[in-house]
């Protein structure tokens, strides 16, 4: 009978630790932002399906401008060779580098217009909600010391 108690305890503690963890898997991982997103945005199987296209665009773009920055970044470590590095080939390295970053951000921009024009109207004051979250739910996890 004590054995039979104890496990249910130790059940009821466990079930409320995963309930009480928010978004997330029972292992305590962080929710995907896709997955926090449908579920903060109560999205139906047909938004779901477009904004899986949606972010596929979004990653192609992105996965395209990393590229650049990639190619750009070595040109520009290239020039660590040289004996003399002209300010105006430095300057124009580094202005192509600003410019993909400027194209990420405004990529990113474009990817939550196209969240919000599949969001119905009963949802767009999940939308405006979610969009004060953007940054914690789009950060880099912190590390722990």
């Amino acid at each position: 009978m004590i054995a039979v108690i104890v496990l249910v305890v130790v059940n009821l503690v466990t079930l409320s630790f995963f309930i009480s963890k928010g978004p997330g898997d029972q292992l305590g991982r962080k929710a995907m932002p896709r997955e926090i997103i449908i579920e903060k945005l109560h999205f139906d199987d047909k938004q779901i399906a477009a904004y899986e296209k949606i972010i596929l665009l979004h990653q192609q773009k992105i996965r395209s401008l990393d590229d650049s920055i990639r190619r750009s970044k070595n040109e520009l470590y290239q020039l660590l060779r040289k004996e003399s590095i002209t300010e105006h080939l430095k300057d124009s390295l580094f202005l192509n580098l600003a410019n993909y970053q400027k194209q990420i951000e405004q990529t990113h921009f474009n990817h939550f217009l196209a969240i919000k024009s599949i969001c119905r109207a009963d949802q767009l004051n999940d939308f405006e909600n979610l969009t004060e979250e953007l940054s914690k739910i789009f950060s880099p996890p912190k590390k722990e010391r």
